[in-house]
């Protein structure tokens, strides 16, 4: 049995030579303290009294250097990863200066800064009586002020490889922006955050230059082992070698221990015990009675006890708690890219289609307040939310990709909402054991979003929604990552939920059975405006966009009506039964299933008629979709059977002739 082996690629000489040269020169300083420490005396030299008082002032100062980087980095590392303002690039630079400045020269300028004769000195000593230089606070602010950066630069990555929708999510669900921060944020960027950490109290703890500038070289006070290790040097070489080691040892653990994780990128941890579930495994949405935890309709609010336990802030849209039958028409008035003025009655499912860019997601985050793209002057029921912040407007919002929070359980994720809204523990984790029992999940309550199927987490990110009590529900494409199987199962509980809703459900869709099936209307969007907007059938029989009709399966011509029937803006020309005043703007709309394909040129009544080239077939159900462009006409879709098309012999490349009558073609007035 022969062996195939991988050859592995040689890298050019030219690179590979100068790189194992760096690597050499990294190495040299290294092994030369390993060569030159007297192994024999390393214990007495460790343990030396002065050794071990400079090893405990060093802890102290690094700790301390520590704790005020974070208290001071997290959040200037979330403002230059979350805010634009103004001078950003300057404060950035001022974060980056502590590590390109010469530590000494970084020691002169606190003694300028914070120094007896300095700028903030005197006023520190006067009025608190706090003197840095020279004493133990010296050294921490001068470890600070070197290792801070590390902090700084590591959450800032971590930030920023954050998506915003997680945020942006759990702000929908009630929470107010400190606790967005802490409970979401934070958690999330938790690798980043600990790799910043150690990379900071690694460079405390070997600060020399500006802690022996602005700090002094003290005894018990300011000298730090890497000053100690300065003594040393002068008397006792060899024990300046078994320090020096001990601090290499120090920074090569933290280095080992962070594998190279500098910047923290957040990643969904899976947990090792537990397997993802499938839809398959897992079986369909359980139908029954519903258990007591979740009694009552999908939009009721919570149970008794839970409503009982919630505040209200005094304004109808402060007041998370409604009663039964609660119901909130919904108006809104958008500005800016989106030019639209929008009304419906409590329980309607509006589907907002449109090309990509028309303004479907702007128009989602507009009504939460999450774009300055956009404006939406904002009433639910009597309430108007206008003027408040997002966490305060009951508006949810289900993103594309659900956002469920991985460091959750589905439990956790379904009672975030509530516990945001100040429900006591017990009662929002029933209340939302309730919802995913209703929405066919419930016994995968604690799993993490990782350990979840598609279809799983987003029954999941609805069931958080749906918990959250909104007044307002905003699905943006959130079956569009599913399979086709998941897609029909999630939709079917997504209709049947939204049935007893008693606020107004927005849902941004590209799939014409989610908008036909879902949707008491389709709001159509070109360009941030409303170009349509009308039940599902009156849309699919009379589309005023041709990229709908196309959505929808129909051929869509635009152009300009004349005396002998339809000038195609793509150019050519169609004889149409009904007659418009010419000149008047149209969308010929032609069912795939009304054109004729033939292999000869047909005779007989259709008028309209172009030879073309079959460019692409698909298979749509149990008939064939063809796809034939023509120099004469726009590209044109035909509807066929596959016997019709192997008695053709239609196949790609194939020339073919196609018809249309004129009384099937239909005319929309645009």
């Amino acid at each position: 049995m022969s062996r195939l082996r991988t050859r592995r690629a040689r890298p050019p000489v030219a690179l590979a030579l100068p790189a194992l040269v760096a690597v050499a020169f990294l190495l040299m300083p290294l092994v030369g303290i390993l060569t030159r420490t007297h192994w024999s005396d390393l214990g007495a030299h460790l343990t030396s009294p002065g050794v071990v008082e400079a090893l405990r002032l060093s802890l102290v100062v690094s700790l301390w250097a520590l704790g005020f980087s974070l208290l001071l980095g997290v959040p200037l590392a979330w403002l230059l990863a979350r805010v634009e303002f103004k001078g950003k690039a300057l404060v950035r630079s001022l974060v980056l200066l502590p590590m390109v400045l010469p530590p000494t020269v970084g020691g002169v300028a606190l003694l300028l800064g914070f120094g007896r004769r300095g700028l903030l000195g005197p006023w520190l000593e006067g009025t608190f009586g706090i003197t840095l230089p020279f004493h133990t606070s010296g050294a921490v602010v001068a470890a600070t002020f070197v290792a801070m950066p590390f902090l700084v630069i590591s959450l800032e990555g971590a930030l920023a490889g954050l998506r915003p929708s997680y945020e942006e999510t759990a702000a929908s669900l009630g929470s107010t922006p400190l606790r967005v921060f802490f409970t979401v944020t934070l958690p999330m960027v938790a690798p980043g955050l600990v790799a910043g950490a150690a990379l900071t109290w690694a460079r405390a703890l070997g600060e020399f230059g500006a802690t022996i500038t602005f700090a002094g070289n003290l005894p018990g006070t300011t000298q730090t082992l890497p000053l100690q290790v300065y003594l040393l040097l002068q008397d006792q070489p060899e024990a300046a070698t078994s320090v020096s080691l001990l601090l290499l040892a120090i920074a090569m653990a933290v280095l080992i221990a962070l594998r190279g994780r500098w910047t923290g990128t957040p990643v969904a941890r899976k947990d090792p015990g537990a397997s993802v579930v499938t839809e398959e495994a897992a079986g369909p949405a359980p139908v029954g009675p519903v258990p007591p935890a979740a009694a009552g309709s999908p939009a009721s609010p919570a149970p008794a006890p839970a409503r009982a336990a919630q505040p209200s802030a005094g304004t109808p849209a402060e007041d998370a708690t409604a009663s039964d039958g609660a119901h909130w028409p919904l108006h809104a008035t958008v500005t800016g890219f989106n030019e639209l003025t929008l009304d419906a009655a409590p329980g309607t499912t509006i589907a907002v289609v449109g090309e990509n860019g028309a303004g479907k997601t702007t128009l989602l985050r507009a009504l939460l307040g999450l774009t300055p793209r956009a404006h939406a002057e904002l009433r639910l029921g009597d309430a108007d939310v206008t003027g408040l912040p997002p966490h305060r407007r009951q508006v949810a919002w289900v993103p594309q990709d659900g956002a469920l929070f991985p460091h959750l359980s589905a439990l956790a994720n379904t009672a975030y909402g509530l516990r945001a809204r100040r429900v006591p523990r017990a009662s929002a984790r029933a209340e939302a054991q309730g919802w995913l029992d209703r929405l066919g999940v419930g016994h995968l309550a604690h799993r993490k979003p990782a350990q979840l199927s598609g279809g799983q987490a987003q029954r999941v990110a609805l069931a958080r929604a749906l918990a959250a009590r909104p007044r307002l529900l905003l699905l943006d494409e959130p079956l569009a990552a599913l399979d086709q199987t998941t897609r029909a199962r999630v939709r079917h509980t997504l209709r049947t939920h939204l049935a007893g809703f008693g606020g107004v459900c927005l849902i941004v869709t590209h799939d014409p059975v989610e908008a036909v099936s879902l949707a008491d209307r389709v709001l159509v969007l070109s360009d941030g405006r409303t170009l349509q907007d009308a039940p599902p059938a009156e849309v699919t029989r009379h589309p005023r966009s041709p990229w709908v009709a196309r959505m929808l399966g129909r051929n869509a011509w635009p152009g300009t009506a004349s005396a002998d029937g339809l000038h195609l803006a793509a150019g050519g020309r169609l004889v149409v039964a009904e007659a418009l005043p010419e000149g008047a703007q149209a969308l010929a709309i032609i069912a795939p299933e009304a054109v004729s394909v033939h292999r000869d040129r047909p005779g007989g009544s259709p008028r309209n008629v172009w030879p073309g080239t079959v460019r692409e077939i698909t298979s749509v159900g149990s008939r064939l979709r063809v796809l034939v462009g023509s120099d004469q006409a726009p590209d044109l879709v035909a509807e066929i059977t596959p016997e019709a098309a192997a008695e053709l012999g239609i196949v790609d490349g194939a020339a073919v002739w196609t018809s249309v009558k004129a009384t099937e073609v239909t005319l929309v007035r645009l």
